[in-house]
């Protein structure tokens, strides 16, 4: 079965989709699934997220699992997360330093994704042209926080 989770508790009606059903682990889903909204501006700092506890009872997930992404994000510079308050999100500047082997993961990672588009039927037309767009995002998310 295949269930997907929406929350839209927080301010502006932020969207962000959990697949219970994935082999993803729920926290990386979660923290990911923030992360994109950071990184596109959709989450500005000074923004508040709930606290852990709402947003578990929000995914019908165990805290822990809220917990475990919040730390996550905390730790690349992203939260300040403050005991029964939720999380803040921090004016980050820069990425955080590039950790050995990133590029090699990020490649591994990518590759196995493509590999699974292929296999689940997806054409290489529609998954170049997936790509050539989420370029084009990225470029404007670089743009818009002064990069290159």
């Amino acid at each position: 079965m295949y269930i997907v989770h929406v929350h839209t508790t927080m301010k502006n009606a932020t969207i962000f989709q959990i697949d219970l059903a994935s082999r993803a682990p729920v926290y990386q889903q979660i923290a990911g699934e923030i992360r994109a909204l950071l990184v596109t501006g959709q989450l500005a700092p000074g923004a508040s997220l709930p606290t852990v506890r709402q947003l578990a009872v929000d995914l019908n997930v165990h805290h822990n699992t809220v917990a475990n992404a919040y730390r996550i994000l905390a730790g690349e510079g992203w939260l300040d997360l403050q005991r029964r308050r939720g999380a803040r999100v921090l004016p980050r500047l820069k990425p955080a330093p590039l950790k050995r082997g990133t590029h090699n993961t990020f490649r591994t990672d990518l590759k196995r994704l493509l590999a699974r588009a292929v296999a689940e039927g997806i054409s290489p037309r529609a998954i170049v042209r997936h790509l050539a767009i989420s370029a084009r995002h990225v470029k404007s998310w670089a743009l818009a926080k002064g990069g290159a």
